[in-house]
């Protein structure tokens, strides 16, 4: 069985669209059934088989909304010292290190909390 992940990703005009992962292939679109098609196109015979995961983004129990927004903060604020070439503080970078273990953390919880509801 092939897994495959969907996931919202901004395209940089502030619009919104689509990433789909499987193994090795990935697909986009403006839509997640539209990444998901092409996503499928590329797949083999033996491939048809699918277990999709659509991942919303939105706070949850697991990762708040306060968690959510001091890490796209911090992101921004890498992404910046990163293209200007300076040093981004090592304290920021604690703190954004600990917050994506957190929403790795938080990621697991949602598919074992996932995995218990269809009874896996």
């Amino acid at each position: 069985m092939i897994k495959v992940s969907i996931v919202p990703i901004s395209t940089g005009q502030g619009e919104l669209a689509y990433h789909a992962v499987a193994s090795e292939k990935q697909a986009q679109g403006k839509t997640a059934g539209e990444a998901l098609d092409a996503l499928t196109a590329q797949l083999s015979a033996d491939e048809t088989s699918t277990f999709v995961i659509v991942q919303s983004l939105r706070p949850d129990h697991f990762f708040t909304v306060d968690q959510q927004q001091r890490l796209t903060t911090l992101m921004e604020r890498w992404r910046t010292a990163r293209d200007q070439g300076s040093t981004f503080p090592v304290e920021e970078q604690t703190e954004l290190e600990a917050l994506v273990a957190e929403e790795l953390r938080a990621s697991a919880a949602r598919t074992a909390a996932l995995a218990d509801a269809l009874g896996r």
